[in-house]
């Protein structure tokens, strides 16, 4: 506060002639408190005039202004709210009531104290104070209230000082007795002065007459003089005493201090060697554990891995500085680090020979499991093994380098082992497909030779390593074994697989069970392997989605593998769950090319196996992308079904070809045609298959491609038939292919279902017009040159009046077709139809039909053209359309 009112008597007052008296700092009761100062001012000039002002903190910055000021004398009222306890309320009554709260009460209180005093000083009317305290109004106006007015200041606030009442009334009886004093100014100084003089003198005489006293304490002086020196000598001599003493404590307290020391010293090294203790110190049980610990039994592996947990603690203790220079410490730690490696060497030899004798017990089941499609189970394995998992863990943390080696032999071991159970597994399979048996061997005990399944994969896919899609031996061998021999033929399906008719729908059921139990048994296999092996090695399955985890996949090989868990530095692998892929990746190398030859097989069985297979690997590839689309399964299963996709495309594009190829008979009508009847059996067979498939897209492009060169195959045989008019293999084969679209409802043909009813309508009224031609030909030509001459302009009932076409010309040409001869004509029509269309479509009575109103329309046109052009001559047909009805109908009936 001190510095805030230097800073306003520099700033504001000072410039402004004004002294700052007393401040307090306040704000309006109420409100909003924006704190302000009220401060009491009086001016140095004269006459003295006395303020009260208020000054604010500017807001455009940290320096004071002065806002508004009162003058003293316009005050009214101080209400100091209460006398008796604190409060910081006060009211100040100017032309109005202004509310004040002070910051605190000593300053409110030393503020009003200091009006008052400036009330008595320099106003002749009284301000009235209430409320105020008694003990703040008790001084009173004399010399020393200029001090307190000036808040302190040494210096007088004016010269002038006005009598008080005592010396008001010496003065007037020292004038009343003196009454020329008033007349003779002069003559009552000089009296004064006189009366002076002789006090003087009078006060010399009183001091000269107290020479005696003054002699008389001067000798007491000197007597207490000589008591204080002999106070002083013995002073002295205890001083003496004293500093001995002194010395001596000060031997007790330096031996003290040392005494602390030790103790403290004693104190902090029994703490160090506390916490050495405590924390490097490995129990005796522990020790035994792992030097002689049993690694076969359950209690054995818990004793040891506590004696583990316990050894790595001791050796990751955070020592304090200078410990490590302790050769106690020292000895300790090479003591830790030697119980570490001989622990994890005992460890390591004892897994290698968990995983060799694993891989020898399994070997011994294999047999058993060969039989059936079913691959032995490995969770009595991994659950033995669990049992190590946190012994892993503890290796992997303290020697990388024997846990990286564990991991490349389990890889090593596990990969034989699984490769002799998978290829057996797949032998199964790949013979309970063909149906053929093994003449003279046991199922597969030992693993087959390398030369033998090189020779199987390439009679899988033929000589030049590609599946043709043409009949081979190979499917020639099968079927004949299956009791199923299917001849060769240039139609659709001729490439490699069955017709219709001669395939039995069971042995595609089979087939589909059959690589679905492969599928069925694989999945889990790689899934409790895959857990297993983040669960013992201890590696972090995250769920997270690479764009390449296919393209890795591939790319990764066994030797690839192999180099990166041998080298000497740490593994360069982004995470562990690329390590997870990896190892799983070098464990079931052989899933893939196995799984690539299964479904060579398949193939070359059944060509239409390859919708079986796109739809089973669909969903067991989505399903694992669910789990994890970054995992082995997801990945090999993902490759696999590429090459399965690729094959139904090859499979698609060989239907095409072969459409495109199609030959057909000279000297035989045409009839459905064979793509036609197979693209039936083909969308039948898939859509039963595709039913609520993931993959129903790929079907949908097949459909596509197909529909459309099967209509352009057709329009090619229609164009190139010679035996059956063109619009009759159009009509028959597009009637086909709409009734087949309808009938299977496939809502991506919609499109292709409405063309191809479109065709047909088109074409079998092209046919009816052509075979129907003009079965009345003279009276046809007649009524057309009727046509030509109103054509011309002549009037049609003037057309009579012509000479080659007057009524006895009509008459002429009307009497060469009785009911007779039309019914002959149309008897050798219907046998005409009849041997172009074919009995399989069945369109006959269709066709017969349309002929007969197509018939009636002519006789119609024909009646119209008589009643305009003849009109009144009587004339009419020699036949009727009820004659013609009857006809038909007894044409159709006697054929």
């Amino acid at each position: 506060m001190t510095a805030i009112k230097h800073a306003l008597q520099r700033d504001i007052f000072t410039p402004n002639d004004e002294r700052l008296l007393s401040i307090v700092n306040v704000c309006k009761a109420g409100k909003k408190k924006r704190n302000c100062f009220l401060c009491a001012t009086v001016t140095t000039e004269r006459p003295v005039q006395v303020n009260v002002v208020k000054v604010k903190k500017s807001d455009k910055g940290d320096f004071y202004k002065r806002q508004t000021a009162w003058a003293l004398r316009d005050l009214a009222v101080v209400d100091a709210k209460d006398a008796v306890k604190e409060n910081p309320e006060f009211d100040l009554h100017f032309d109005k009531v202004y509310k004040w709260v002070a910051s605190s009460t000593v300053e409110k209180n030393t503020f009003i104290s200091c009006i008052w005093k400036l009330n008595q000083r320099y106003l002749r009317k009284k301000i009235d104070f209430t409320n105020v305290s008694s003990q703040l109004l008790e001084e009173s106006v004399p010399s020393g209230e200029n001090q307190s007015v000036a808040g302190g200041d040494e210096e007088a606030v004016d010269e002038y000082q006005e009598l008080n009442a005592r010396e008001e009334q010496d003065i007037e009886i020292m004038m009343e007795g003196c009454e020329y004093a008033i007349s003779n100014a002069e003559a009552f100084a000089e009296k004064l002065s006189r009366e002076l003089q002789v006090l003087d003198g009078a006060n010399i005489q009183s001091i000269m007459a107290s020479e005696k006293q003054v002699n008389i304490l001067m000798k007491l002086l000197d007597e207490a003089l000589k008591e204080v020196d002999q106070i002083e000598l013995k002073l002295s001599s205890y001083e003496e005493m004293l500093q001995s003493v002194k010395e001596q404590m000060d031997q007790i307290s330096e031996s003290n201090h040392l005494i602390h020391l030790s103790n403290t010293n004693n104190v902090k090294l029994l703490s160090e060697i506390e916490f050495l203790v405590n924390h490097m110190d490995l129990a005796k049980g522990h020790i035994k554990a792992l030097q002689e610990g049993d690694l076969t039994s359950s209690r054995g592996i818990e004793a040891c891995t506590n004696a583990a947990d316990a050894l790595l603690q001791c050796m990751n203790v955070a020592l304090h500085p200078g410990h490590d220079m302790l050769h106690a410490v020292k000895q300790q730690q090479q003591r830790f680090s030697d119980l570490r490696e001989q622990f994890a060497r005992r460890l390591a030899s004892h897994l290698n020979s968990v995983f060799v004798q694993q891989g020898h017990d399994q070997s011994s089941t294999l047999a058993q499991h060969s039989v059936e499609l079913t691959l032995p189970n490995h969770h009595p394995f991994h659950r033995d093994l669990l049992r190590y998992a946190k012994l892993m863990e503890w290796l992997k943390n303290t020697d990388y380098g024997k846990y990286e080696g564990l991991t490349k032999n389990y890889m090593d071991y596990l990969s034989r082992l699984y490769e002799r159970e998978i290829k057996e597994f797949f032998e199964v399979a790949k013979i309970k497909m063909t149906g053929t048996t093994r003449e003279g061997k046991k199922f597969a005990t030992l693993p087959r030779k390398e030369s033998a399944v090189k020779q199987e994969t390439e009679s899988l896919h033929g000589s030049s390593g590609k599946l043709t899609g043409s009949t081979s031996s190979l499917n020639k061998l099968s079927v004949q074994s299956s009791g199923n021999r299917r001849s060769q033929s240039s139609s659709l399906l001729d490439m490699g697989n069955m017709s219709a008719s001669d395939l039995d729908v069971a042995d595609r059921t089979k087939f589909d069970k059959i690589f679905e139990q492969v599928l069925s048994e694989l999945e889990p296999l790689c899934l409790a392997e895959q857990d297993f092996i983040s669960k013992f090695f201890k590696l972090q399955q995250h769920q997270s989605i690479s764009g390449t985890a296919t393209s890795e996949a591939e790319e990764m090989d066994g030797g690839t593998l192999s180099r990166s868990y041998t080298s000497g530095v740490p593994q360069t692998i982004s995470s562990e769950k690329d390590m997870i892929r990896q190892m799983m990746t070098k464990i079931f190398r052989c899933i893939e090319p196995e799984l690539n030859n299964l479904i060579a097989l398949g193939d070359k069985i059944d060509s239409f196996n390859s919708l079986y297979m796109l739809v089973k690997m669909s969903h067991h590839v989505w399903t694992a992308q669910n789990v994890d689309p970054a995992s082995f399964l997801s990945t090999t299963l993902g490759n696999v079904l590429v090459t399965v996709k690729r094959n139904f495309d090859k499979c698609i594009s060989n239907q095409m070809k072969q459409m495109d190829e199609v030959k057909i008979s000279k000297k035989s009508k045409v009839g459905i045609l064979p793509f036609v009847a197979e693209f039936e059996e083909f969308a039948a067979l898939a859509e039963s298959i595709f039913k609520n498939a993931e993959r129903r897209g790929d079907l949908d492009k097949a459909y596509i491609k197909l529909i459309r060169a099967v209509f352009v195959s057709v329009e090619k045989v229609a164009n190139e038939s010679q035996k059956t008019p063109r619009d009759v293999v159009m009509m028959e084969n597009f009637h086909h292919i709409f009734a087949t679209l309808s009938r299977l409802k496939i809502s991506c043909l919609e499109a292709e279902k409405k063309e191809a009813k479109q065709k047909y309508t088109d074409h079998l009224q092209s046919y009816v017009i052509y075979s129907l031609g003009q079965p009345l030909e003279k009276l046809n030509h007649f009524f057309e040159g009727v046509e030509a001459r109103v054509a011309q302009g002549i009037r049609e009932e003037e057309v009579s009046y012509q000479l080659a076409f007057n009524k006895q010309e009509l008459r002429k040409v009307i009497k060469e077709y009785p009911g007779k001869e039309v019914k002959k004509g149309l008897d050798n029509l219907y046998k005409k139809v009849d041997k172009h269309l074919c009995e399989e479509e069945n369109l006959l009575q269709v066709v017969w039909h349309s002929m007969q109103d197509e018939f009636i329309r002519q006789y119609k046109h024909f009646e119209g053209l008589i009643a305009r052009c003849y009109p009144g001559s009587g004339i009419t047909m020699e036949f009727t359309i009820q004659d013609i009805l009857d006809y038909c109908s007894s044409i159709a009936q006697s054929h």
